[in-house]
């Protein structure tokens, strides 16, 4: 049986590579006023990385319509568009090491639930777009995080194992997905707490100081 070995990196992008939290907070928030719902930054962090259709039904039911579903999250992507542009900002360390990853050719993805009107958005402003081989976003596989169907689909579109990803991730849903996909997880602590991602290979304050080197030594030491 061959070793796994670091062949590529695929990020979570809403809280890992770029500080957008709040701009998602403030438009949920006004959506969800609009139908009488007020709603806390406790439930939203509860919720921060999983599809926008389990963030809408949660908060107005099962029942809630297709159509009405469409259109709450269409507004809501939007907002946060109108939100974001010319306010994004990247989170430490972040752009650094893709740029780094990019010039040593260890492949990348993004693996997020977001649209990817936001992606495009995001990386093409922080300067990233060409560093990434591959995109898999929420709407493209049929169960949103902490399913490893975005991890599973991401490691496809490269064309390598999963075994041999490493996933970038900030919330718990992702963290959980990853690991239930065959990948190490490097957990950054920017929107939870450490003890509650210590389901992760690794969990770090920040991607400043990341190197290569330390996550080649993920493979190494879980073939020890």
């Amino acid at each position: 049986m061959s070793k796994s070995k670091l062949e590529a990196i695929i990020w979570d992008m809403d809280g890992v590579i770029a500080d957008t939290i709040e701009y998602h907070f403030q438009a949920w928030k006004e959506e969800f006023a609009g139908k009488g719902i007020d709603y806390t930054e406790e439930h939203f962090l509860r919720f921060f990385g999983q599809r926008n259709d389990t963030i809408i039904k949660d908060a107005l039911g099962d029942d809630v319509a297709p159509e009405e579903l469409t259109a709450i999250n269409d507004s809501k992507q939007a907002n946060f568009r109108r939100r974001v542009i010319g306010h994004i900002r990247p989170l430490p360390g972040a752009v650094e090491l893709i740029k780094s990853l990019y010039a040593r050719d260890i492949k990348q993805a993004i693996a997020s639930s977001a649209p990817p009107e936001n992606i495009e958005v995001i990386t093409r402003s922080l300067g990233i777009k060409n560093c990434f081989q591959a995109v898999a976003y929420g709407l493209e596989v049929p169960e949103g995080k902490p399913s490893p169907q975005i991890y599973l689909l991401a490691a496809k579109k490269l064309g390598v194992k999963p075994a041999n990803c490493v996933v970038f991730e900030d919330a718990i849903a992702g963290v959980e997905g990853a690991r239930r996909g065959g990948m190490k997880c490097v957990a950054v602590t920017n929107s939870h707490p450490m003890e509650k991602l210590k389901q992760a290979d690794r969990v770090i304050k920040s991607l400043e100081g990341i190197s290569i080197d330390d996550l080649t030594a993920l493979f190494q030491k879980s073939q020890k």
